[in-house]
């Protein structure tokens, strides 16, 4: 076994750190605080390449894999940007997989060397407020009408609406009652946004606040047959086809968060002095920082492990599932330790622990939540009787 990155993945980690450089957590926190964009960010980051690190290079991108994706994704998130730094990213380099799979030669060449650019912003609508972790309830319908389609429906959790031009849009196009599987009758879309007949409204939130999550109405918003993914009725299982792509991805920038967070907190506790000694040299603040850099070396072992069997062309569902799940636990584990360790200060905002606190509350919500990933494992890893 080889546990060394490449030189190639290190000038990676060392090239997106440079650029992170330029945008300490005072940015961040201005960002968050205005619930702005990160334009300056996301264009310095779309000037270097990084937007299109998975696009393949006959679209304009890099074509390098999902485990050179994570470093990046990683190292934004770990330099204090944390999830509103990934976000602004996430998207764009993860979110067209289904296009680049399944998307027509034409759809490629129109919309890939654009999202590579860092010209063309996608969002994600999947998530509906009466259908929530089953995809398969969903009611956005989509009635062909010659050579368009005619969405009308609601979706909730729309991140980057506001500022995407176009959106990948899972809808029916065949009526639940008419199928003999859930899973059937589902088409992607890659559709248009800022147009009249969609109605966008940001949901106030926890944290995360530079990037705007919607929730998005159509109303009978035009969508040409040429801007389908695939074939109609498949966009369930093109949707799914991805999923082991961005749990990996959600649990790099996890792991992120998770180093930002004890960073900040190993410092503290060697520069802050009470009864005349550092308080890092108590073991009540010593040992969870210590546990905290274990569960994180951890979580980043099954992340390596899920990401080369997916760039390996293997099977990695248990893996990606798993990375998750420890990622999303260690980064939250870790950034509450970090608050403790801060005490009092951990709750002002100067600090920034709070704000690593809060967006790493997230992770173990979304794009899954944690008990849904114990379900798959139970299920399909341990092989005991489906819980929902």
């Amino acid at each position: 076994m080889d546990f060394q990155i490449t030189d190639e993945q290190q000038l990676i980690r060392d090239a997106v750190r440079k650029v992170c450089a330029g945008f300490p957590d005072e940015y961040w926190a201005q960002k968050d605080e205005a619930h702005e964009f990160p334009w300056d960010f996301y264009n310095a980051m779309a000037e270097s390449g990084w937007i299109g690190v998975a696009i393949p290079e006959a679209y304009g991108g890099s074509g390098r894999g999902i485990t050179e994706a994570s470093l990046v994704l990683e190292e934004v998130a770990a330099s204090g940007a944390a999830m509103n730094g990934a976000t602004a990213l996430h998207l764009s380099i993860f979110g067209m997989h289904p296009v680049v799979k399944y998307g027509s030669e034409d759809m490629k060449q129109k919309y890939l060397p654009a999202v590579a650019r860092g010209e063309l912003h996608v969002a994600f609508g999947v998530t509906e407020p009466n259908a929530g972790t089953d995809t398969t309830a969903i009611e956005t319908f989509a009635r062909r009408d010659g050579d368009q389609y005619l969405v009308r429906g609601r979706k909730v959790w729309t991140t980057k609406a506001l500022v995407s031009e176009r959106v990948l849009l899972l809808v029916r196009t065949t009526a639940k009652d008419k199928l003999e599987r859930r899973t059937d009758g589902m088409t992607l879309l890659l559709a248009e946004l800022q147009r009249p007949e969609v109605a966008i409204s940001a949901i106030d939130k926890l944290g995360r606040n530079a990037v705007a999550t919607c929730e998005v109405v159509y109303d009978d918003l035009p969508v040409q047959v040429t801007d389908r993914v695939g074939e109609e009725g498949k966009g369930f299982k093109y949707l799914i086809d991805g999923l082991n792509a961005e749990r990996i991805l959600i649990a790099s920038e996890a792991l992120g968060i998770g180093r930002a967070a004890l960073r900040r907190a190993v410092d503290y506790a060697n520069e802050r002095v009470v009864f005349n000694r550092p308080i890092g040299k108590n073991q009540g603040v010593a040992f969870p920082l210590g546990e905290a850099k274990m569960r994180l070396d951890a979580a980043e072992l099954m992340i390596r492990k899920a990401s080369w069997l997916l760039d390996s062309g293997q099977p990695c569902g248990a893996e990606a599932n798993m990375a998750k799940w420890l990622a999303a636990d260690a980064a939250f584990q870790t950034a509450d330790q970090a608050l403790q360790t801060h005490g009092g200060f951990g709750y002002a905002k100067e600090y920034h622990v709070e704000r690593y606190w809060r967006e790493a509350r997230l992770m173990r919500i979304a794009p899954i939540s944690q008990e849904m990933i114990l379900n798959y494992v139970t299920e399909h890893v341990l092989g005991l009787p489906r819980s929902y």
